[in-house]
């Protein structure tokens, strides 16, 4: 089979012959259809995330495909359920053998596609916004690099909590997604200042911050007392230095949030949220954008709109199915 391999840190990856794997005692088995692409595979793909496996491995941490088979004694989805994965790895390829606690059933009216886009933008964002900001209706949130993966989930489930959505990206075809998504209020990061006109928005109850640096100072000044601030990643590369005195000041929150622990310390938690977000997807209240579908003999080119943030919203690698 076909699988897009990282061999060496300093070495691009590259896609290579591999021998089909057959799932052990614990795992399915998965005909993999489309693969979602995060921030987290670049990073991975350069030795720096913070769970990046032993070399060699093959990126891709959320395919969705069908179960051909399941490892002995293991209790799993029957072979032919639709399933979404959340592997932490092996997604761009055209086979994988994952834990088979790990396979979600989908509805018969989510895509493959979508699926791939779907499990860890909208579980990161409705964890953080619900479980850890907890966000009350008629509070305003924020979301930084709203056109983003993980941003544009944040500006529809924001929306359909009952939040003020402001959202900020860089460009007018970028707010234009967002205001489809459900966005209040626009700020275009190229040309306007943020923190101005957070401010004369009458400020944040809640930042989602997936970008770091001079956004993060910008909106952490506009932030209304008892504000706070999710901190979901640094796409700018460029880690904020925080004042604590500021902080005390207006009694702000910083939380740090990171959802594939929660597979670790609460993985019901996950289980819960995850129920709640296919039901909305059902009920027509958040849908996947997929600015990109992207063959897996071009997974660099996938890749590499993620490295330039020319994509919006997920990019996702399809695979021919088995015969």
């Amino acid at each position: 089979m076909k699988t897009y391999r990282v061999t060496d840190f300093d070495t691009p990856a590259g896609l290579i012959e591999t021998a089909s794997p057959r799932p052990e005692k614990g795992q399915a088995l998965i005909d993999i259809r489309a693969c979602g692409l995060n921030f987290a595979d670049l990073l991975m793909s350069k030795g720096t995330y913070q769970e990046t496996p032993a070399l060699p491995f093959s990126l891709g941490m959320e395919p969705a495909g069908v179960v051909m088979a399941l490892g002995p004694d293991t209790n799993g989805p029957a072979p032919g359920t639709r399933v979404v994965v959340f592997s932490g790895q092996g997604g761009l390829a055209e086979q994988g053998a994952f834990d088979a606690t790990r396979c979600l059933p989908l509805p018969d009216s989510m895509s493959f596609e979508d699926a791939a886009a779907f499990q860890i933008a909208y579980g990161t964002s409705h964890m953080a916004l619900d479980d850890r900001a907890r966000l009350m209706p008629g509070e305003t949130l924020v979301v930084l690099g709203a056109a983003g993966g993980v941003g544009l989930t944040a500006v529809e489930i924001g929306k359909v909590m009952g939040a003020r959505v402001i959202a900020c990206a860089r460009g007018a075809d970028k707010l234009e997604i967002c205001r489809r998504a459900g966005a209040d209020h626009l700020i275009d990061t190229d040309t306007q200042d943020i923190r101005e006109e957070v401010k004369a928005l009458g400020g944040a109850d809640v930042v989602y911050d997936a970008i770091g640096g001079e956004q993060f100072n910008a909106a952490f000044r506009a932030c209304n007392p008892d504000a706070r601030i999710l901190l979901i990643g640094f796409a700018s590369g460029d880690l904020p230095e925080v004042r604590p005195n500021h902080m005390l000041v207006k009694n702000i929150t910083l939380i740090g949030f990171y959802w594939g622990a929660y597979l670790k310390i609460r993985p019901a938690a996950l289980t819960s949220s995850l129920r709640q977000l296919l039901t909305w997807y059902d009920e027509g209240k958040i849908k996947p954008h997929v600015s990109h579908t992207v063959p897996l003999d071009q997974a660099d080119q996938a890749l590499e709109l993620l490295r330039t943030r020319k994509s919006t919203g997920k990019v996702v690698v399809t695979m021919e199915p088995t015969p």
